[in-house]
């Protein structure tokens, strides 16, 4: 089993619009977990505020809408996800078993498409750009790449369910994510060098329909 904590980098994003921190975060890795196999997800966020928690139950109500999963509160499930107010957004990818920590920092975290990019993380997901067949549609520009921060990008064996490469995804770093410096791509979209990616707004078609392959929804 892969087990791996995907973390926050501001970078990660672009945004249109009002300006929101973004993460780090579609394809199956190989030797993942799914979280369940269908049905429900027991949850807990004793951290935050009634409005925060407002914003993580808003964020979770969009895959009830769109797909099988639900996050419910917890009871005395064993297996469980909590959320958490750690350093950064993270989440550890796929299923681990017992208590399985999503870290959205107070701070900078607790935003709609940022909840739903960490809690797919916890469904099993890697970033988009990370899949087996990037090459084909974005050039890793390593010059630009801060040096410590270049394992971020390195090509990943996925199982990407047949489906396209999907630069909408939010899953998908921003253009110029850990970068040497402001301004400096470290992503560049091909053959297109104008196509959008980084989104942080919600789920794209793609992300829905690959939850609901690997869940059998």
């Amino acid at each position: 089993m892969s087990i791996g904590r995907l973390e926050f980098h501001p970078a990660a994003t672009q945004q249109s619009g009002q300006q929101q921190p973004g993460v780090l975060f579609v394809s199956v890795a190989h030797q993942s977990r799914p979280l369940i196999q269908s049905g429900s997800i027991s949850s807990e966020a004793p951290e935050f505020t009634s409005y925060e928690r407002g914003t993580i139950e808003g964020a979770m109500r969009a895959f009830a809408s769109n797909t099988c999963i639900r996050f419910v509160q917890r009871s005395n499930e064993r297996d469980f996800i909590s959320i958490v107010s750690k350093q950064g957004c993270w989440a550890e990818l796929g299923r681990t078993g017992g208590m399985q920590e999503v870290s959205l920092n107070r701070g900078g975290c607790v935003y709609g498409g940022v909840v739903q990019h960490e809690l797919i993380h916890a469904l099993g997901f890697n970033h988009e750009q990370t899949r087996s067949d990037r090459d084909n549609y974005v050039r890793i520009n390593w010059q630009n790449i801060i040096q410590q921060s270049a394992y971020n990008f390195q090509k990943q064996d996925t199982n990407n369910l047949n489906t396209p490469y999907d630069y909408s995804s939010i899953m998908h770093y921003g253009r110029d994510a850990f970068a040497v410096a402001p301004g400096r791509e470290t992503i560049t979209p091909i053959p297109n060098p104008n196509v959008q990616i980084g989104q942080r707004q919600g789920m794209s078609s793609w992300d829905i329909k690959r939850i609901n392959l690997l869940y059998r929804c």
